[in-house]
């Protein structure tokens, strides 16, 4: 039976300006703005850190096992959610949550959470050095940089088989929750004679398998740190993904990705379609497809094209969901919502594209891109089209070009001002946010699966949180009412 989709979404942001225009010390002021403001000082415990762990069992030939940078700013923050420095960019880590709208909201509080520390840091510094963010994947220089989703996964389940089913949905999905971008920045889509592609991260792509996630990077990323009991879980760690403006957009790539995942989970892999023979090329090619025509063949023979990819495993997931109910996802109304949504924009952008604008990123990026093209004569490599690419993504509302082409709300202002600050209450989440909350001087360090305390007297106490469907509101709210302080929750549990 499938287990529950715990999930959530890890986003590094494009930053650019700050002192000397180097991006980690901008980054850096970013994330300190953020916690000296009072939200948060709480270190990240690296102690349960395990990047190298590979889920095939051995690193591959060549194969580098992602670094750990502790040096850098690294906080914890009252809803749960980690910010800190990665690789030079600012991240804010979502936490964990129980449906994928769920997920979205806490995606658009990240997106806040970003617009008030950019806030924070430039009242500090003068007007040539302030910090502009963007919710994108690349730099324009060929660099990239990841929106990765994570999904729990019961570890049972072959890791093979999550490869055979899943690699379908990643080089295809693209379709309906691709970002757009203007022209290419990698060698292998510079040789195709395309001005627009629907993924924003596709051409970064280089191997089907593996464990790095900024060099060859793969379509199924094998890294298996599940932040909970391994025994029991795993982490699927999507690192394929486009950071998504459109709330509805991220709604779908979540809800349909964890449906898929249940199905396999319930069914196996053998209902799902055959994958393309050369993955990589077919999600490049995808990408570069705006005619949503372009077929490539599978392992056994049969061509296909992204849209036809995603219109099979939408019927997959309908049959399932009939079969099964979707419990694994979410309540019956909101995995409906992920059916409609999905086919919704299926059909959309083949047959009538502007109805889905408001839905579908690459659909309202590329509608901005051609009419400032043709309303100022451009070529289609112009740079001023590249920088509206860029300004579609700033995060400050005022400068976003997504803010101003009327993209569909999922969530109110004040919903998403209030996941700001509080976590999600039925999953782990809820537990770390209370004590991240109400004891803030008394926790050591924290992350995924456990907070130590320093109650003042003998050793340091290690809470363990192994399983990410526990440590909820229902199962701990009466130990914080009960206890008021952090020494009596620790002696409560320890008892």
């Amino acid at each position: 039976m499938a287990i529950e989709k715990i999930l959530g979404i890890e986003t590094e942001y494009g930053v650019a300006g700050g002192p000397d225009y180097d991006p980690t010390t901008a980054s850096s002021i970013i994330v300190n703005a953020y916690a000296q403001q009072g939200r948060t000082r709480i270190s990240w415990d690296f102690n349960d850190e395990s990047p190298g762990t590979d889920a095939r069992g051995v690193l591959g030939v060549g194969a580098l096992a992602p670094t750990i940078e502790t040096h850098l700013a690294n906080t914890v923050l009252t809803n749960a959610a980690r910010l800190y420095v990665d690789h030079a960019h600012p991240e804010y880590s979502s936490p964990e949550c129980a449906s994928p709208a769920q997920a979205t909201l806490y995606d658009q509080a990240g997106e806040e959470v970003m617009r008030r520390a950019q806030r924070a840091a430039n009242e500090t510094l003068p007007e040539e050095l302030k910090i502009k963010l963007y919710k994108n994947n690349s730099d324009g220089k060929g660099n990239s940089y990841g929106t990765h989703e994570n999904y729990l996964v019961a570890r049972q389940v072959e890791f093979a088989d999550v490869v055979r089913a899943m690699v379908p949905h990643f080089v295809s999905r693209q379709v309906i929750v691709g970002a757009g971008k203007v022209g290419s920045e990698t060698d292998g889509a510079r040789g195709f004679d395309h001005d627009f592609q629907l993924s924003a991260r596709a051409e970064f792509f280089e191997e089907v398998v593996g464990l790095e996630t900024t060099l060859k990077r793969p379509i199924i990323n094998t890294r298996d740190e599940p932040h909970s009991d391994a025994e029991r879980f795993r982490r699927l760690h999507v690192i394929c993904g486009d950071a998504n403006m459109s709330p509805v957009a991220t709604f779908v790539k979540l809800g349909s990705t964890a449906l898929l995942l249940a199905a396999l989970e319930d069914d196996g892999p053998s209902r799902f379609p055959s994958p393309p023979a050369l993955p990589v090329r077919a999600i490049r090619e995808f990408s570069l497809d705006t005619t949503l025509r372009h077929a490539v063949a599978d392992e056994e023979g049969r061509t296909r094209s992204a849209w036809d990819y995603q219109d099979e495993l939408w019927h997959l997931a309908q049959r399932y969901v009939e079969r099964h109910g979707g419990d694994a996802v979410a309540k019956a109304d909101e995995v409906r919502e992920i059916l409609n949504q999905w086919r919704e924009l299926l059909d959309g952008v083949r047959d009538e594209p502007d109805a889905v604008a408001d839905r579908v990123d690459w659909v309202a990026k590329r509608r901005i891109v051609e009419g400032y093209r043709s309303r100022y004569d451009l070529g289609p490599y112009d740079a001023k089209l590249r920088a509206i690419d860029l300004q579609y993504h700033d995060v400050s509302r005022d400068k976003s070009l997504a803010q101003r082409v009327g993209l569909r709300e999922i969530f109110s202002d004040e919903q998403i001002r209030h996941a700001v600050v509080h976590a999600p209450e039925d999953t782990r989440a809820y537990f770390r946010g209370q004590c991240v909350t109400r004891f803030p001087d008394d926790i050591v360090s924290a992350n995924w699966d456990s907070i130590v305390f320093d109650v003042g007297h003998g050793p340091l106490q290690r809470i363990p949180m192994m399983d990410p469907a526990r440590g909820t509101r229902a199962l701990t709210g009466s130990l914080f009412e009960q206890n008021s302080t952090a020494v009596a929750l620790v002696a409560a549990l320890n008892g």
